[in-house]
């Protein structure tokens, strides 16, 4: 039986628990995650909605996805830290941005996405299949 993995925004405003294990693991190389993250890559787990419990109040930044549909992007609205996104393609599923997890152990990226953006001297996650666009 799995354990909870529990996490939250930096000041600690809004506080998550996951209640079951991710249906996916995913590095997103895309542009609009590398501008909501300030990073290279977002790290991502997929669960169900119905598995996701939070406390506290997010805000949200409504986004464009290249699909077009939109993806709704929440944040903790006093530090900025980015929690999670809804969208419009994956009904029933939030993805949760890992890097906001109490604890990250055990957690492999089974998947690179969007890696035609992916920096060209970041070496590829041993094992990861790899997709120049979404899967």
């Amino acid at each position: 039986m799995m354990q909870d993995r529990t996490g939250g925004c930096l000041c600690g405003a809004v506080r998550y628990t996951l209640k079951s294990e991710p249906r996916s693991i995913a590095l997103c190389h895309c542009t609009h995650c590398q501008r909501q993250s300030g990073s290279l890559f977002s790290f991502n787990l997929v669960v169900r909605e119905a598995d996701y419990q939070q406390t506290g109040e997010t805000a949200v930044f409504v986004d464009q996805g290249d699909s077009g549909h939109p993806v709704y992007r929440h944040f903790c609205g006093r530090c900025g830290s980015p929690l999670l996104a809804k969208t419009a393609s994956m009904p029933g599923k939030v993805v949760v941005k890992a890097g906001t997890l109490d604890e990250l152990e055990g957690l492999q990226p089974q998947v690179e996405i969007y890696t035609v953006h992916a920096m060209t001297w970041l070496t590829p996650v041993p094992g990861a299949a790899r997709f120049a666009q979404n899967v």
